[in-house]
């Protein structure tokens, strides 16, 4: 089973009439909004000592808002905003025009807001859910079946099998730019952003470690990626992107097709999540 990403969302709900603001940079127009956000990859790790199962869902890039306002929608300055669960877990990834840019927690003198914003699920959202779509999906076994897939306009889902001595992780999203040339039978995705673990760090920090990259694959068993980071542009500047090439061999790739009217089950997934195993 894979994810029909197109279908799968995530939705967080404030209510600042109940719980008190502790991700928030500004005061809403309204009290209450349930925000919904397409998923862009679900990422999976397990333990090989314990068989515990980590998972964190990145959710799809938009701007800061100020939703319900008669005027003056985007605040300013404004960021790319991306946010990120894990069981527990909230992190926000915030990218303004400047790395080291910042903004103010509200309300006013609360401080400043990391751009990388990480909170327990439990007092800071009034409710948290996944609404999950898993299809039967089918592994494409060559490179000819995945161009003549592409080519043919299939719905695609792409998967990273990667591992270290302590830990397994899948990574799952959705193909949203591969390239096909049917006559050398060549393919090559160029698809994220995409959840990066690091596969080296306690369990405790796995939310906080995780970076976002593209990735790229022309074969079953090593890939590229290019990771967000901090980037010199001229003098002290610097900016957050997508430039640091990381190489890893000895993976395996997986692209899969979600044929029409394939079986599929729905489900809705309420965080935080207390119990062994992910959150889907």
């Amino acid at each position: 089973m894979v994810l029909e990403f197109a279908r799968s969302t995530m939705t967080f709900r404030i209510d600042l009439d109940r719980m008190p603001p502790r991700t928030l940079s500004h005061q809403p127009p309204y009290a209450l909004n349930n925000a919904r956000v397409q998923l862009d990859c679900r990422c999976r790790i397990t333990d090989r000592a314990t068989g515990l199962v980590h998972t964190m869902v990145l959710g799809a890039s938009c701007k800061t808002e100020r939703v319900g306002a008669a005027a003056d929608l985007w605040l300013q300055p404004n960021a790319d905003f991306i946010p990120i669960f894990s069981d527990e877990e909230f992190m926000h990834v915030k990218t303004f025009a400047r790395a080291g840019m910042v903004a103010q927690l509200h309300p006013p003198g609360s401080g400043p807001q990391s751009d990388r914003l990480r909170t327990p699920i439990e007092g800071t959202f009034e409710r948290v859910h996944l609404d999950l779509l898993e299809r039967e999906g089918q592994r494409l076994e060559s490179a000819g079946a995945i161009v003549g897939a592409v080519l043919a306009n299939e719905m695609l889902v792409g998967i990273h099998r990667v591992g270290s001595a302590r830990y397994t992780a899948e990574i799952e999203y959705p193909v949203k730019t591969i390239n096909a040339n049917e006559r050398d039978v060549v393919y090559q995705t160029d698809t994220g952003p995409i959840l990066f673990p690091d596969l080296e760090c306690e369990p405790a920090e796995l939310l906080a470690r995780a970076d976002l990259a593209f990735s790229a694959m022309n074969a079953p068993d090593w890939a590229e990626f290019i990771v967000r980071d901090r980037t010199p542009v001229a003098g002290d500047v610097e900016v957050n992107h997508y430039a640091r090439p990381v190489r890893l061999d000895g993976i395996v790739n997986e692209l899969y097709r979600i044929p029409e009217g394939s079986p599929g089950e729905s489900r809705r997934v309420e965080l935080p999540l207390a119990r062994n195993g992910g959150a889907s």
